[in-house]
């Protein structure tokens, strides 16, 4: 199995990253993609992925940090400094870009979300990083919420290379569709274990094999049962509800995603 997004790098792990790590190979979890969401943490999690092996990462910037990331004025943002002296995050994503080279794999987690407000905020940090996919030829991995067809308009102008993956699909079927007919795959994870999801196993029961991948959004969105922190080992969950939902066997659900993951970020 493949987590196709993770945070392993996130504070929650920084006392057990590696048994963490270690747990998810006994699951059957050889391979996972660790998805940014600051600037603070690129050489943390690029020492994760030169340390952990089947590790691969994203270097992006997270709307739910606003308030932490530090664009110039002319970028539209407010923020603060460091040392005294101003700093600018989405040159620093690019730098990370650069750094890491061969251990990442895509730009992200970006995105927008409209519980967080401040709209033209979040399109501002948001547009530099879709150029930033664009010109490296990265795929690109997007959080939205409430925003699926805002986002999937400006995609299709921006008409990114690599595509990339919609994080945790909320949306309704139309605007699946929108996303799959882009070129982009959507990511399903532990919301798809709760009972209560009844339009997203609609969407999970209706993609196509090749269009979709699995995922823990560690440590968050525990699966249906899970009350402590998340971990990628708990993919095998994730695994399991789409086997009874899609009525294919587990195998044939880890053959189909562990491809497409493949394809998209090349790992």
């Amino acid at each position: 199995m493949i987590d196709a997004h993770c945070h392993l790098s996130r504070d929650a792990f920084d006392d057990d990253a590696h048994a963490v790590h270690a747990r998810a190979l006994r699951a059957g979890v050889t391979g996972m993609i660790d998805a940014g969401t600051t600037a603070k943490r690129f050489k943390h999690q690029l020492a994760l992925a030169e340390a952990l092996p089947g590790l691969s990462l994203c270097h992006g910037l997270h709307p739910y940090f606003l308030d932490d990331h530090v664009l110039d004025d002319t970028r539209g943002i407010d923020g603060p400094t460091h040392d005294g002296k101003p700093h600018d995050d989405v040159v620093r994503l690019e730098q990370a870009l650069d750094r890491g080279e061969r251990r990442v794999v895509g730009v992200g987690e970006c995105g927008l979300d409209r519980r967080l407000e401040r709209f033209d905020a979040q399109w501002t940090l948001l547009e530099p990083q879709l150029r930033l996919a664009k010109a490296r030829c990265l795929p690109v991995v997007l959080h939205c919420i409430g925003m699926n067809d805002e986002l999937s308009k400006r995609l299709k102008q921006l008409d990114l290379p690599a595509r990339g993956l919609v994080h945790a699909f909320s949306g309704s079927w139309q605007q699946a569709v929108r996303f799959l007919d882009l070129g982009y795959v959507l990511g399903v994870g532990g919301a798809m274990t709760h009972d209560g999801a009844h339009r997203l196993h609609r969407i999970v029961r209706a993609l196509p094999a090749d269009c979709y991948v699995l995922e823990t959004d560690s440590p968050d969105m525990a699966p249906q049962g899970i009350t402590e922190r998340n971990e990628p080992a708990n993919l095998a969950r994730v695994l399991a509800a789409a086997a009874v939902l899609r009525g294919e066997s587990e195998a044939a659900i880890v053959a189909a995603t562990s491809n497409t993951v493949r394809r998209v970020f090349g790992v």
